[in-house]
């Protein structure tokens, strides 16, 4: 017997389970070619922004070349962008001390940050539940075939290998299926883990950066200015 005839004669709720372990895998390269396409993404636009950004350019001229080109900004660029917006218009108002420009723009800053790490880790946690429970949902539509083998065998006056072996085969193949939708999401989950934490940490010390540079900036204003 082929195994597409083993799922076929599967009980229902062994074949309920490897419809579920098969709508999780296919979700999980769904993330996958999408997490693989976005970080990819980012980590370009980063490479790009910190080549421009390092290269001597004029921050305004940067800022008004960002936005626009009518172009989605993303990353570095985005909380660059909230850190000198925040900066202009804080620094609009002469009746606001250093401390407090500076106060606004790492809080700015700060929440851009916070929204890009949500970009990076988005649909993580689905590829980690997939690869945790989908073993364990497998070995139930494992036991559950067995068991029902078992209760089958018990109604027949002579048990052979034979009669209870297609059982059992159709239940390890909940087994299967259920390692085989886990083992992608695993590895893929701690790739992609590791690369977005690389890329939040390359934003963080960026952002720490750019609030020098600013700090710097503004201080020699007000140094100008007295």
């Amino acid at each position: 017997m082929s195994i597409w005839g083993l799922i076929a004669s599967a009980s229902i709720v062994v074949q309920l389970v490897m419809l579920i372990l098969l709508a999780a895998s296919i979700f999980s390269w769904i993330v996958i070619f999408q997490r693989i396409r976005v970080l990819k993404e980012a980590k370009k636009v980063s490479i790009a922004f910190e080549e421009n950004f390092w290269s001597g350019v004029d921050l305004s001229q940067l800022y008004q070349k960002l936005t626009q080109e009518g172009r989605k900004v993303t990353g570095m660029e985005n909380i660059f962008i909230s850190g000198i917006k925040e900066f202009t218009r804080l620094r609009k108002s002469h009746d606001v001390v250093p401390e407090a420009v500076m106060d606004g723009v790492q809080r700015a800053m700060r929440v851009a940050l916070y929204r890009e790490e949500e970009k990076l880790d988005k649909h993580l946690p689905f590829l980690a539940t997939v690869g945790s429970t989908s073993p364990y949902i497998g070995l139930f539509g494992t036991v559950w075939g067995i068991m029902h083998s078992f209760i089958g065998l018990a109604e027949v006056q002579q048990a052979t290998l034979a009669t209870v072996a297609p059982g059992i085969a159709e239940a390890l193949i909940a087994t299967a299926i259920g390692l085989a939708a886990a083992i992608p999401a695993v590895i893929a989950y701690n790739r992609f883990s590791t690369a977005s934490e690389s890329l939040g940490s390359s934003y963080e010390n960026f952002a720490d950066e750019f609030t020098s540079i600013l700090h710097r900036k503004v201080h020699v204003r007000e140094g100008g200015a007295a």
